[in-house]
């Protein structure tokens, strides 16, 4: 009877022993397949690119969604740069208001036949006047879709007898498009609009 009860006892031991060992290993076999799988994660984001042919260059991956706000920013700029800045050269006024249209909708179209129609452009040719914006800030509200954009910048008229300074401001909308070579952030400006554009200064030069 004293050797079945020490048999019993010693079965309850070994099973708990097995319990314990069983959990234990699968509580190591979890954490492993856990840190593989991160570190796997951290590998994929590593790219190697061959530089000339001579050695390998370390670069990380990175989530586009992560840089939509800068690229949303640099859309805007972009565009205003494109449209704003002009030489009196006909050749490169259509090409940069070529650029610029592939980045907006049909408000930016608009402005520009209105501007065509007036004969903006051709003043500019003809006196040869050139035209810079430099950007201040541009703003991107990302909690709404589509996205509000207000851009702040400076213009900058050269004339052959005066540099005119105006302030710059405009607002329109940004919506997600495919990325194409033409419009390689994939943003389309919407309901552009200017909402300022006056004289700061003007100096003789």
């Amino acid at each position: 009877m004293k050797s079945l009860v020490n048999l019993e006892k010693a079965f309850r031991q070994t099973r708990l022993l097995a319990l314990v060992g069983i959990i234990l290993a699968a509580v190591v076999s979890g954490f492993t397949v856990m840190h593989s799988y991160k570190f796997a994660e951290q590998q994929r984001q590593k790219i190697y690119v061959l530089d000339n042919g001579n050695s390998l260059l370390l670069a990380l991956s990175q989530d586009m969604n992560e840089n939509r706000p800068v690229e949303a920013k640099d859309h805007v700029k972009n565009f205003h740069k494109l449209f704003f800045s002009l030489d009196p050269d006909p050749k490169a006024i259509d090409k940069n208001m070529q650029e610029a249209l592939f980045l907006c909708d049909e408000s930016a179209k608009k402005e520009y036949d209105n501007l065509k129609e007036r004969g903006y452009f051709a003043q500019l040719v003809a006196g040869n006047i050139s035209q810079a914006v430099q950007v201040d800030s541009v703003a991107v509200d990302f909690s709404a879709y589509p996205y509000y954009a207000k851009y702040y910048g400076k213009e900058r008229i050269i004339r052959s007898t005066t540099v005119t300074e105006r302030k710059l401001v405009s607002q329109c909308y940004l919506r997600n498009v495919a990325r194409t070579e033409n419009n390689p952030h994939g943003f389309l400006m919407e309901k552009w609009e200017v909402l300022e554009n006056t004289d700061i200064s003007s100096i003789l030069r």
